[in-house]
């Protein structure tokens, strides 16, 4: 008797609730938006809702710095308002009475209070969100604002009020580190955090700093960071194709991000492109991009076939360790090895997509052509007709770093 099959495990082999489960979630994102623009409209009137022309949206996983780059960001561009903190919005004394209300803080009381405080003349040039979008629904949520936006630009276009609504400006910046690095910091943060509160109760100088109870055990840290990475790294990938967005390698120390993010800025300043043309272009990633995002992606396909492709990805292993590696300790010292294989295993596209992906993970540059060639099976006596059949030859450059020889003079 088969097992059942759960519903995120059908979603993700079946197109079809897949795209039903995406309906579902446009039409909740829908309503929550329309309430939250509405109260706005109803209660500021139309012509008052003046956004920032230009919105960065920073999220960024668990000890990736945002707080540093919210700052170096702002210093980049002049910004001198505040940034938009969702953690502190949800402190407010607004949000504090919905709580005491007993009404939940869900994703229509976020968005909510989010455009509300961008609605502040002191952002008119720019503002910096810290922390928004964090769910598929607030993602959902961004695309219809930046659509609203444009109405209104276009509404008052022409019109003596024609300076208060620009055509928006978003950029998406996500600060990306891997698990181990987050949780590092995340402890680390910790730490100094009490070390730090216990030096002002000692000496009575200085003001006490909040300890988050997940900077404090391994275990919190790692449920922390895999909640962003499973539900706001997610949902963010998705507006890669709708805004400028930036992913940055935050692994790397402050100064090094820093370099990343202002030659991302600096990329997207200098494009000489009309809006139009951008916009049609967009959905193509940058080399920079492609190769900060590679490493992540590749891991997640390995863990893929482990899971969904057990057999072949074995199968293929196996076919590594037993034929290639040999040939390649062979080549160490040159550091590149070519190898033919006819190995009918890799007529499935994806045991080669496996192949390339064991040989990256490890250190190793694979690349693979396949060469068809027609060799004679059969001659047909009464027509001297010869028959042919097609080989695949499938050759395989493998590159890596090879051996520095000493020689004696």
């Amino acid at each position: 008797m088969s097992a059942p099959t759960s519903s995120s495990e059908s979603n993700a082999t079946n197109p079809a609730a897949k795209a039903s489960a995406f309906d579902l979630e446009v039409k909740d994102a829908q309503i929550i938006f329309n309430a939250a623009w509405n109260d706005l409209e109803a209660q500021m009137g139309r012509e008052n809702l003046r956004f920032p022309k230009e919105i960065f949206w920073l999220n960024g996983g668990p000890g990736a710095g945002k707080g540093t780059q919210t700052e170096f960001i702002m210093k980049l561009r002049g910004y001198t308002a505040a940034p938009v903190m969702v953690s502190s919005l949800l402190s407010s004394p607004e949000a504090k009475r919905m709580i005491d209300a007993g009404m939940m803080v869900g994703d229509k009381e976020v968005t909510g209070l989010v455009f509300r405080r961008l609605l502040d003349p002191e952002y008119q040039s720019g503002a910096v969100v810290d922390g928004f979008p964090r769910t598929k629904v607030q993602v959902h949520c961004l695309k219809m604002f930046y659509t609203k936006l444009v109405e209104l630009h276009n509404s008052f276009a022409g019109t003596a009020l024609e300076r208060h609504f620009f055509r928006p400006n978003f950029h998406i910046i996500v600060l990306f580190v891997d698990e181990a690095e987050s949780v590092d910091r995340q402890l680390k943060r910790g730490h100094e955090a009490i070390a730090h509160n216990e030096q002002v109760r000692k000496t009575g100088m200085g003001e006490l700093i909040e300890t988050r109870k997940t900077d404090l055990s391994p275990e919190a840290a790692r449920s922390r960071y895999r909640t962003f990475k499973e539900v706001t790294y997610e949902a963010l990938k998705s507006l890669r194709e709708v805004f400028q967005y930036h992913f940055i390698n935050a692994n790397e120390n402050v100064e090094k991000v820093q370099e990343s993010i202002l030659e991302e800025l600096r990329y997207q300043s200098g494009l000489e492109l009309d809006q139009a043309t951008f916009n049609a272009i967009r959905g193509i990633p940058t080399a920079s991009e492609v190769l900060v995002h590679c490493r992540q992606e590749m891991v997640m396909r390995l863990d893929s076939y482990t899971r969904d492709n057990t057999k072949l990805f074995l199968d293929v292993l196996g076919v590594i360790k037993e034929k290639m590696i040999p040939i390649i300790r062979i080549h160490a010292i040159s550091g590149v090895a070519h190898i033919n294989s006819e190995e009918k295993l890799f007529n499935d596209p994806l045991a080669l997509e496996m192949l390339v992906d064991v040989f990256s993970e490890r250190g190793f540059h694979a690349a693979v052509d396949v060469h068809k060639i027609e060799i004679p099976d059969r001659f047909d006596l009464a027509t001297g007709k010869i028959s042919t059949r097609t080989k695949r030859v499938y050759r395989f450059s493998i590159r890596f770093a090879g051996m520095q020889i000493r020689r004696d003079r």
